[in-house]
């Protein structure tokens, strides 16, 4: 992760909640077994295959119970690792080395789950136009983690929140009274630089989406045959976006058809974890 997010406010504050929630007064264990500063080493090391990611917000958990904490890097984000392989070796107060363990742990093998998630649903689309997005069917408070894992992984993201970009869904529709209607008020009530994103169902509701030039039209829960006629009909006219009952053996296919974009909530609410432990530690003197 680069430094302007490793050390943005939004990062370190989310980062705190994290040990707050672990250590909300003190670990009575470690306080117990370590009388006072000690300096102690161990081992990063990976329990399973995955791509790498999360590995400076692991680091930066450390840094805020020991500023003076050492990391020698063996691997970076991004890198595809096996079984065994140590990342990293972690040098400094062994208090913090035994406290900070389970927050550490539980950032890197959730983001780096994502990634390797995301890294094997991209292979599927290899060879073709069509680019793989998240959504914003993320954990609370995980977002901005989980987002930049979905980009390790090789995947795009999406808009971030409901600030940062319009999309017009089927109760946004339903609310305004159509689709004509609702990129209308959009229209008119929001900047001219903003692109306007709509979700359609079938191909009445793409035709007004086309009448009223949407940017950007996102095919929803159709079937591929039916998207290979929107997307006959849409012509360029607008970036294309398909949406909704996607799955991994889906995206060959899908890659076929000429879709700029495939977005999949999977990649961030079904990935799973990869596993990792600290290992091997050992007491180094003051």
């Amino acid at each position: 992760m680069n430094n302007v997010i490793m050390m943005s406010p939004e990062i370190n504050k989310l980062i705190e909640q994290a040990l707050r929630e672990d250590i909300s007064a003190e670990d009575i264990t470690t306080n117990a077994i370590v009388n006072g500063w000690e300096r102690g080493e161990v081992q990063l090391i990976a329990k399973e295959d995955a791509i790498l990611a999360g590995l400076g917000i692991f680091y930066q958990v450390f840094r805020f119970l020991d500023p003076d904490m050492i990391m020698e890097t063996k691997a970076k984000d991004g890198d595809s690792l096996k079984r065994g392989e140590i990342v990293a070796v972690l040098q400094g107060d062994l208090r913090a080395l035994l406290s900070g363990e389970r927050t550490a742990l539980n950032f890197l093998q959730r983001m780096s789950g994502i990634a390797s998630f995301t890294h094997e649903w991209v292979q599927e689309l290899e060879g073709s136009k069509t680019k793989l997005l998240d959504t914003r069917k993320t954990t609370p408070n995980m977002r901005i983690f989980e987002k930049y894992a979905v980009k390790v992984g090789g995947g795009e993201n999406h808009r971030y929140n409901l600030s940062d970009g319009v999309l017009i869904k089927d109760n946004h529709i339903h609310a305004a009274g159509g689709v004509g209607e609702a990129i209308g008020h959009v229209r008119r009530e929001t900047s001219f630089v903003r692109r306007i994103e709509v979700e359609v169902e079938s191909l009445d509701m793409l035709r007004e989406a086309l009448d009223e030039k949407a940017d950007i039209i996102m095919l929803d829960n159709m079937t591929t045959e039916l998207m290979k006629t929107a997307i006959e009909m849409i012509d360029g006219k607008a970036i294309t976006e398909c949406s909704g009952n996607i799955t991994k053996g889906r995206l060959k296919e899908l890659s076929t058809i000429g879709l700029d974009f495939i977005s999949c909530g999977a990649l961030t609410h079904s990935s799973g974890i990869r596993d990792f432990s600290l290992k091997n530690l050992r007491v180094i003197g003051g």
